[in-house]
């Protein structure tokens, strides 16, 4: 007697949950579904939005654009167009940029540190063991988050290798002093710098930091460099890759 009830208390519930299964179901989007598995998985957020998946969706809703997945680069883009039955267009390879050139032979050191290893860690103490309180600090975090093995910290600075990056963006969200961006990795001139001390100051903590100086400004015919707080800032929409800015900065903070 005691089988039979368990038996029917089981194909009750079983019932109870088939139709449960039924009236919740969520619709499966074929095209989301197609997108997602080509995907790389590293949910980055290089694309703007969540992670991979959230990305997938906004594709088979045609909310997104195809060709923003820059680990997976044209490959990923060519066979998400396939899955959506679009055109891929052209994708441009993005790198990392480190917007700093203070290795320890140009930058002044605040005091010696003894402590955790990381750049999270020291810039707690003072904004970091460097005299410049913008620039790298060369403890590595940036390296730590590299899936692609990337970054390696040489003299104190962070360095990118740029056949191997992927332009995924996590070593620049892992950086407390923000001098690491994202861009298209054609262009061959970067400001080395995000120093917002007037030069004088800089000079004092930095031998290559960017003074103000407006020379760049001033020669750019494309007009793609404006100095805003003593530091140059170059806008790659307008930037034609001439290398003028390179050649004529004083203090080589262009390079």
């Amino acid at each position: 007697m005691g089988i039979v009830i368990v038996v029917v208390i089981g194909l009750i519930a079983g019932l109870i949950l088939s139709v449960a299964s039924i009236i919740f179901a969520v619709p499966v989007n074929e095209k989301e579904e197609a997108v997602l598995a080509v995907l790389p998985g590293a949910n980055c957020g290089a694309c703007g939005f969540s992670g991979c998946s959230g990305y997938a969706k906004a594709l088979a809703e045609g909310t997104a654009e195809v060709g923003l997945c820059s680990p997976g680069g044209p490959d990923v883009a060519e066979e998400c167009a396939e899955a959506l039955g679009v055109a891929a267009g052209s994708m441009e390879k993005k790198v990392a940029i480190i917007q700093c050139a203070g290795t320890c032979d140009v930058v002044e050191q605040k005091f010696d540190y003894h402590g955790i290893d990381t750049c999270q860690a020291v810039s707690l103490m003072f904004g970091g063991d460097s005299a410049c309180q913008y620039g790298c600090l060369g403890h590595g975090d940036c390296a730590a988050v590299c899936p692609e093995n990337a970054i390696t910290i040489c003299n104190g600075l962070a360095t990118v290798n740029e056949n191997l990056c992927v332009g995924c963006g996590l070593c620049a969200k892992a950086c407390p002093k923000n001098v690491i961006i994202i861009e298209a990795q054609k262009f061959n001139q970067h400001v080395r710098c995000v120093n917002k001390d007037k030069g004088a100051e800089t000079r004092k903590t930095c031998k290559v930091g960017c003074i103000g100086c407006m020379k760049c400004q001033k020669e750019c015919e494309a007009g793609a460099i404006t100095v805003t707080n003593f530091n140059a800032a170059i806008d790659y929409s307008k930037c034609t890759n001439c290398g003028h800015c390179k050649e004529i900065c004083p203090v080589h903070a262009i390079q």
